[in-house]
Formats: structure tokens, sequence, C-alpha cells
């Protein structure tokens, strides 16, 4: 058998390369979109891609499993549980608990684990020329190293009300049957540390089924299901905004992307042109650049892991937009935004090219550090807005602070003093940056960044 881990860090996401080496034959589970990642797999190790596992319609990220199709030929087998609301709009093959699917001499066994969502599967692989017992368990977003895949997405991103305890009792229940497998069978998860898919997902990226029985909170709770449901619930992240949309696209028959686009860098008089017809402009530097020189009105959202995520955020999949980055970056922006279907880079100019074009535009600011935060508390008369989730504020926070979250502050601007100073503050220093941009460009003048925050507050 062949193996292989593909994780993404920018979505923290996990899909796997399996190949019978007997048969020259392998096996995508749950590919992401820009899918010549595993067709240069296949190519390096001689091996034809011919099935495509889906554990099931995913909320975080758009699959690649329908390009990854298109370019090889190989068959998608996707599941056919859950209610008629949770059915895949497109060719495929119908998937059900007991069922087995062959690769070769290797055997994938179709487990219904619903919880996370009502469709969603897992995959019990035996390599049979080596034994007849199962050795590893692919569960997507149901068991993640530590944790375990969310009820609510449903409710609180995709809007389907009802669904959350619903979820939490069905999770319940794959629980008790998880927990009656092998204990040393592999555990891989389709997420790692940093998805917004669990609350406390480990940063390792396999476990087994015994490990978890000891170590994860949810399998430690399965004597009292009022009390597991109520702390699956609990202090979960706020879904990310696209998440409703890639529930869709990845159900319904969409457009095809099967390589990576490449993005024209404009011209000045581009440029301006897309400035006047409203084009939002994302400022992908580090803060402590856009810091010392940006253009009002520009989103600095850096390029970082979360750099998907908080476009998500902020952006539709109507609009299109424009980059400043490094033209080293752009081909990597590109992918993070393939991965959640933003498509409509309109273009890109490189920081350079920005001085040049609006020389005696740009602005700065100087972040503030803890001593004048202070000194502006004692000194009253402002208002501080912690911009971090509401469970992390909920742990700790500074005394008089508003929470206002940083993906849903444009939604919430009535709620910013445009009366006195404002010092905005988060973890450790991104987020703030992405909401001081966010202020400035909604004609909020007299802000402040305390850069350090919570972090340094504590310190």
């Amino acid at each position: 058998m062949f193996f292989e881990l593909v994780y993404d860090k920018s979505l923290a996401q996990a899909s796997y390369v399996i190949g019978c080496q007997a048969s020259g034959i392998a096996a995508v589970i749950d590919p992401k979109r820009d899918v010549d990642t595993y067709l240069n797999i296949a190519k390096a190790n001689n091996f034809k891609i011919t099935h495509i596992l889906e554990t099931h319609i995913h909320a975080d990220f758009l699959s690649g499993s329908r390009e990854l199709a298109a370019l090889t030929g190989a068959e998608m087998y996707l599941s056919d549980e859950g209610d008629k609301d949770w059915k895949y709009e497109f060719p495929h093959n119908k998937i059900k608990h007991g069922d087995i699917i062959k690769l070769g001499n290797i055997t994938f066994e179709v487990l219904h684990t619903p919880g996370h969502t009502p469709e969603s599967v897992s995959f019990l692989l035996t390599d049979r020329p080596a034994t007849t017992e199962p050795a590893m368990l692919f569960t997507g977003d149901f068991v993640f190293v530590g944790d375990v895949g969310r009820p609510d997405l449903l409710e609180q991103a995709a809007g389907i009300k009802g669904t959350q305890d619903i979820g939490a009792a069905q999770m319940y229940d794959s629980l008790q049957s998880f927990s009656k497998l092998q204990e040393y069978i592999q555990v891989w998860p389709g997420h790692g540390a940093g998805s917004a898919c669990g609350k406390a997902l480990g940063a390792v990226p396999m476990t087994t089924v015994g490990y978890e029985k000891i170590r994860n909170w949810a399998l430690n709770l399965l004597d009292d299901k009022a009390a597991f449901s109520k702390e699956l619930l609990a202090d979960q992240p706020e879904p990310p905004k696209y998440f409703a949309m890639m529930k869709k696209l990845n159900k319904v028959d969409r457009k095809l992307l099967t390589e990576v686009p490449k993005i024209k860098n404009l011209t000045k008089d581009e440029f301006v042109k897309a400035k006047k017809e409203g084009l939002k402009i994302i400022d992908a530097r580090p803060w402590e650049d856009y810091a010392r020189g940006f253009l009002k009105g520009t989103l600095n959202i850096s390029n970082n892991n979360s750099f998907s995520t908080w476009m998500g955020w902020y952006l539709n999949y109507e609009e299109h937009f424009v980059l400043i980055a490094n033209e080293s970056e752009i081909e990597d922006l590109t992918r993070k935004l393939m991965r959640i279907g933003l498509d409509n880079i309109h273009g890109f100019i490189t920081p350079d090219q920005l001085a040049s074009f609006e020389a005696g535009n740009l602005e700065s600011y100087n972040p503030i550090d803890k001593e004048t935060v202070k000194a502006k508390l004692e000194k009253g008369n402002v208002q501080v807005v912690d911009v971090r989730g509401v469970a992390e504020y909920k742990k700790g926070k500074i005394d008089s602070s508003d929470n206002l979250f940083v993906g849903k502050l444009n939604l919430n601007l009535d709620k910013v003093s445009k009366d006195k100073p404002v010092i905005i503050h988060c973890q450790g220093g991104a987020r703030a940056a992405i909401a001081y941009s966010i202020l400035r460009a909604n004609g909020f003048d007299n802000i402040l960044n305390y850069s350090g925050g919570y972090n340094d507050w504590t310190a």
C-alpha cells in the first residue's frame, strides 16, 4: 500500500492519496481544488488515479473531486446517506453504510457517521495482502485528534434551523459505535489545529481509536448524553460567512477550474479604473508594512495561513477584486482563494506599484503600547473594542471593553464610537490590523491599534 498525507495549512485541511502498488491505481480522499498536487504525486509514483472518495459535503473548502475526475476520468464515490436535502446533484457512485469500495488489493468499508452533518461517512481501510483486519479510519469531520466535529454549522452557517440539537444526538450515537472499533486502528481526520470545524483540534496529524478513548473530551462524556450535547455546542468558534456558499457549491453542478489561473498585473490606468468602478482592493502585505504606507479604503488581509478564511468573511461570490502583493506571492494567494471558490481576481499590483501609482496619497499609522492604553483608560472618554471571538472574550478581557468580532465588524459599525478615540485589539495583532483597515475604510479616523493585544495585556 502507498500512503501520502496532503495537508493545506491555509485551511488546516487534510486529504489523502492511497495507492495499491500491485495494481498501479490510487484513490484520493477529500481532495482540495488545486488538484495538480495529486496529479504530481500519482505521476511521481507511477499511479493512475481511479477513485475519488468524499467523507461529506464540505462547508469549509470547495472540493476538488469534480476537477480531479474531469482530468483523470476517476470515479467519484459520494455519500447517499441523509435525507433529500443532503444529496449530491451531479453524476457519481452512491455509497451507503456497509458498502465496500475496492482499490486493487485494498478495501474501504463505508461507515455512516452522522453528527457533523447528516450524510457524513468514514472509510475503514483494510490492506488485504497484509491482513484481513482494518488498519486505518478516514474520519473527515467526524473525529479529530482530541476533538469531534461540530454539529451546529448547518444552523449557524447555513441557516437551517433546528439541526444542531439533532446533530449533537447523532454525534453521540456515532461515537458510541466508534468506541467499539479496535483500539489499534489509526485515525486520519480531515482537519487539524486552526480549523473552524471544531473548537479544540490537535496539531498532530494522526491518532488511534484507543488513544482518543483516553484523551478526547467527547469520548469521555459518553455516559451522559445531556452533558455531552451541552459541551459539544458550547463555545464553538464563529463559522466563517463563506461556509454557507461552500455547502451549496459542493452539492450542486458548478463551473470547474482545472488549473491554477494566471492573474494579470495591472497598469496604472487599469488600477485607477478598477478603483473608480468600486472594486474592493485587498492589501495582502504584513500589517507592519501596511501601517507604514496604505491606501485608505483598502482592506489589510495579510498573506498568512488565515488569508482565505478572512477573505471568505468579507467578499461575496459575485464581486471582483484587486490584490496588492509581491508578484512572487500571487500563485500562492490564487491557490488559497481557489480553495474556497473566490475566483474573481481582477488583477494585482505590487507594493512598489502602489507607492508609484499613489505617491502622495498614502497614509500611515503607529500602533500603541500597553502603557498608552492604560493612560487613556485612566483619562477616560475612550472606547476599547475587542475584536476577538466571543469564546475568547469570555475567558478574559480588558475591563470596560466592547466585544465586536472582527468577522462581523462591518455589520456592527453603529456600535463603534465616532465621538471619542477608539482603541482596537485582538489576541496578538493580526485581527486588529484587519479591523483597523475596515474602520478606516468606513470613515472612522480616530482609531488606535493596540497591536500587542490581549497577550501583551496579560503578560
